[in-house]
């Protein structure tokens, strides 16, 4: 069997462990509710840079799943074609992909073995498919798995925590070390799984929310009155002090939830003078 060359410049490690890829394959259902989907219902399942297919191939066997996959490596997508003809497989960028076109209408889930170098910029693009995502699973680089699944006060907790738990629970499920991979990666994996919580909107200016997470963990070890002064000025905005507000802006970043995120955003935004 013709193999396909890892890319450094791919972010690619291909798992070999079969065992492993059966347990990521099953994430993709089991997270949306207790019951397996009976066999008349169908998921659509987005799978991201399948690789040589070692988790597309459970995947397809499970007939509740309707899969589609995008692969970015001609090389990965050759292989694919001629070792799994009946895989709906698209050549392209996931993140230049226009996922109203290819979903025009209903829910999809997301699963892949993703890239290291793009997992973060696949979850903001999945935030902005939230509602019609309902879960999102697969493995990433351990770090970054234990910094979306952080809770406040924790060293970890950061941009990712706040804006995907925001929308999502999360659930690490389990660390994948370095050895089942060709070639092995210089640090360990995590599969997780992100299910769509039942919070349809925020509470508060949504841009807004995403503009303060992101500017007070841009300075996290500064108190939020100081971190968050470039973003009082770039409104060109006078903030009405209040005990609550005084409360917030003494605290860092990291010592708030996703709730207190909320409440600090509606009081930034009623307060505009």
């Amino acid at each position: 069997m013709q193999q396909v060359h890892a890319k450094k410049f791919l972010g690619q490690h291909f798992l070999t462990d079969l065992n492993v890829a059966q347990k990521i394959a099953e994430t993709t259902y089991k997270g949306q509710s207790d019951q397996v989907p009976s066999t008349n219902e169908k998921v659509r399942v987005l799978e991201i840079g399948p690789g040589m297919g070692v988790l597309t191939q459970y995947l397809l066997k499970n007939p509740n799943i309707e899969l589609t996959a995008i692969e970015i490596d001609r090389e990965s997508v050759a292989y694919l074609k001629e070792w799994y003809p009946e895989l709906k497989l698209i050549e392209g960028d996931f993140l230049k992909l226009d996922l109203n076109t290819l979903y025009p209408e209903g829910e999809f889930n997301v699963i892949g073995n993703y890239p290291y170098n793009i997992s973060s910029q696949i979850f903001f693009k999945v935030l902005d498919y939230k509602d019609r995502i309902p879960v999102c699973s697969g493995m990433i680089q351990k770090e970054v798995a234990e910094r979306i699944a952080s809770k406040p006060g924790k060293k970890a907790y950061g941009i990712l925590s706040v804006l995907l738990q925001a929308y999502y629970d999360i659930e690490y499920l389990f660390t994948v070390d370095e050895y089942v991979f060709n070639p092995p990666p210089k640090v360990k994996s995590a599969v997780i799984r992100m299910t769509r919580n039942k919070r349809r909107r925020l509470e508060c200016d949504e841009a807004l929310f995403k503009t303060v997470v992101k500017t007070a963990f841009n300075q996290r070890r500064k108190q939020m009155r100081n971190s968050l002064r470039s973003l009082f000025e770039s409104q060109k905005s006078k903030v009405e002090s209040s005990e609550r507000l005084e409360w917030f802006l003494t605290r860092r970043p990291e010592q708030l939830s996703v709730e207190e995120f909320i409440e600090l955003t509606t009081l930034i935004e009623n307060s505009h003078v």
